[in-house]
C-alpha cells in the first residue's frame, strides 16, 4: 500500500510539516569540535560504578501475544498532522507491523524524568514505557545502572544504517543498549523584532535592556557549557572545578539579579511565543518549528565561541515486557525514507545514513539544511560537553540545581 508524502513548505528552514501545531518544542545534545568532535558527541557521558536493579528474575517478553509498544519522548519530536491529530509515520508503523503504538510527550527534562521513574527502574519494574528517549549523559547513567535491556540486533537490522560517528560510543560500546533518535545544537535564540541587533555571544544575553526577559535551559550541559565556551573553555577538553564554578557564578549572578526570568526545560518555547521571553539559550529544532507555526519571529544561531552538540537515544527500560515490539519500532525508524520524513518535520540532525538521499525525492530544498545534515564547517563550531565521572556528575549537578532553585 502506498502512502502519499507530505509536501514541503516554501522556505528551506520550514521543513516538510504537514500541519501546524500550537505546542512547545524541544531537542537535545552535547557535542564535540569538528567531525572528530562529533564522534565525541557519542562519548559524552558519565562513568562510574554499576548498580544492578533488584529483580525477582528476567523479564518475560510478551511481544508475541501483546502487540503493543509504548514510547515516551520529548514534545514536538515526531511528525504530526494537526488535521487528523495523528503521527503519520507512527500510524504507518502500526499498519505495517500490526503493533498498536502509544506515544506520549512525557519528557520535559532528563533529570525530572529520571527522578520520576528511578524507583521503579531500580526494582526492575515496568514503568509503562517500552521505549524512552534520553540525552547521551542520561543514557549513560541508565545503561551504567543496569536500567536498560540489551538489544537483539537481529530484530534491528536497520541499525546498520546509523551514522559511523554515532555507531560506537563510550557509554554504550557497539550500541548494545541504545540507538540515536536525533541530534541537535544548543545555542542562542531571540525575537528578531524585539532584539533587532541579534546575538553573537552568550554575553549578549546580559544586556540590561533584556532584564527579566531572558530564559536558559535546565539542562546543565547546555546552559553551563555555553557560558564556559563564552569564557574561552573547550568543554570537550581538559577542564575541572575552576572552570565549571566560574561559569556557574555567572549563571547565579544573573539569576539573582533578575536578568534571567526562569530556567526551564522544553517549555521555554511557550514563553517565546507569549513574549514573556525575548531571548534564550535554546535548542536548534525548537526554533525552526516555532517559526513555521508562529510566523518567523525568531532566529537561532551558534554563538561565536561555539555551541553544544547532543544526541537523544532510544532505549528499552529494564522492566519492559515488549522488547521485541520496541526493537521493531527502532528498526522501522532507521529505514532511511522514514528517517528522512521525521527529520524534515523536526529539523534536528538525522542519525540515519541514506536519509539525505531519500529526502531529495520529496524535499530537496532541505538537503543542505545545516540543522538536519550539518557539514564539517558547522560541526566544527559545536562541542560535546566532556564525559563526567560519577563523582563529578553528582557534585556539578547538585551545585547547578541549587543555583537554579531546585
Amino acid at each position: 500500500m502506498s502512502h502519499p508524502r507530505p509536501q514541503p513548505a516554501d522556505p528551506m528552514i520550514r521543513a516538510l510539516v504537514q500541519a501546524q501545531r500550537d505546542v512547545s518544542r524541544r531537542s537535545v545534545l552535547a557535542g564535540g569540535a569538528g567531525l572528530a568532535g562529533v564522534g565525541a558527541l557519542l562519548a559524552a557521558c558519565g562513568t562510574g560504578g554499576t548498580t544492578s536493579p533488584s529483580t525477582s528474575g528476567p523479564v518475560v517478553d510478551v511481544s508475541d501475544t501483546e502487540k503493543v509498544v509504548n514510547w515516551a519522548n520529548w514534545t514536538l519530536y515526531l511528525d504530526y498532522d494537526e488535521t487528523s491529530q495523528t503521527y503519520p509515520t507512527l500510524d504507518r508503523f502500526s499498519e505495517q507491523m500490526g503493533i498498536e503504538a502509544t506515544y506520549v510527550e512525557d519528557i520535559e527534562d532528563n533529570d525530572a524524568y529520571f527522578g520520576k521513574v528511578q524507583g521503579q527502574l531500580a526494582n526492575g519494574q515496568d514503568i509503562g514505557q517500552d521505549v524512552v528517549t534520553l540525552t547521551d549523559w542520561m543514557a549513560a547513567r541508565m545503561i551504567r545502572l543496569g536500567y536498560t535491556q540489551e538489544l537483539d540486533k537481529a530484530n534491528v537490522p536497520n541499525a546498520a544504517n546509523i551514522l559511523a560517528r554515532l555507531a560506537d560510543v563510550s557509554f554504550d560500546p557497539g550500541r548494545a543498549h541504545s540507538l540515536t533518535w536525533q541530534s541537535g545544537f544548543g545555542g542562542l535564540a531571540w525575537n528578531t523584532t524585539e532584539v533587532p541587533a541579534g546575538m553573537r555571544t552568550v554575553s549578549d544575553l546580559w544586556n540590561p535592556d533584556l532584564a527579566g526577559r531572558i530564559e536558559v535551559l535546565s539542562e546543565m550541559r547546555d546552559t553551563v557549557g555555553l557560558i564556559m565556551l563564552d569564557q574561552g573553555v573547550d568543554i570537550s577538553g581538559d577542564w575541572g572545578d575552576d572552570e565549571f564554578f566560574a561559569a556557574l557564578e555567572v549563571l547565579e549572578m544573573h539569576i539573582s539579579s533578575g536578568q534571567i526570568r526562569q530556567v526551564k526545560g522544553n517549555s521555554y518555547a511557550e514563553d517565546l511565543i507569549s513574549g514573556d521571553a525575548l531571548a534564550v539559550i535554546g535548542w536548534s529544532g525548537d526554533i525552526t518549528v516555532l517559526n513555521f507555526e508562529n510566523g518567523d519571529n525568531w532566529q537561532f544561531a551558534l554563538p561565536d565561541a561555539g555551541g553544544t552538540l547532543w544526541s537523544d537515544n532510544m532505549m528499552v527500560p529494564v522492566g519492559s515486557p515488549h522488547k521485541a515490539n520496541a526493537e521493531a519500532l527502532m528498526n522501522y525508524y532507521y529505514d532511511p525514507e522514514v528517517a528522512a520524513e521525521v527529520a524534515a518535520y523536526v529539523n534536528y540532525i538525522c542519525p540515519v545514513q541514506g536519509a539525505k538521499e531519500a529526502m531529495e525525492a520529496f524535499a530537496p530544498e532541505l538537503v543542505e539544511n545545516q540543522l538536519i545534515f550539518p557539514d564539517e564547517s558547522t560541526l566544527s563550531r559545536s562541542y560535546v560537553f566532556r564525559a563526567l565521572s560519577a563523582d563529578e556528575e553528582t557534585k556539578y549537578n547538585e551545585e547547578f540545581q541549587a543555583v537554579i532553585g531546585n
